[in-house]
């Protein structure tokens, strides 16, 4: 059975930086496309940001140029670098991954972020 672990979360000030981490359980080589998603109070879970096994990347307009998704195959992890965090950045991120060649899509229990002064 396949596990996602995200850590990384936590309370920041606006203008500051967090790192997600999501450990997954096997290789991730299996998995293409991966992905955070956030969902904040009273709205529906979006996507943040994903990477493809290739390395390509797609970010949701508002998080462009201030969040980083990379992968690191070897340590079977993927990261989102999040800078300059705004109030509205504020909600619980998931880490998603699908199943290279099928519908099958993981994910893990959720990280809270909370940008606040």
């Amino acid at each position: 059975q396949v596990q996602l672990v995200e850590s990384g979360g936590g309370l920041v000030q606006p203008g500051g930086s967090l790192r997600l981490s999501c450990a997954a359980s096997g290789s991730i080589f299996s998995f293409n496309p991966m992905g955070w998603y956030r969902q904040a109070p009273g709205k529906e879970r979006e996507l943040v940001a994903a990477i493809t096994s290739g390395g390509s990347t797609n970010y949701a307009e508002s998080v462009k140029g201030r969040f980083t998704i990379s992968r690191d195959n070897a340590k079977n992890t993927l990261y989102l670098q999040m800078n300059s965090l705004k109030p509205e950045d504020t909600a619980v991120y998931y880490c998603n991954a699908q199943l290279w060649g099928t519908v099958k899509v993981y994910w893990g229990q959720g990280t809270q972020v909370t940008v606040s002064s």
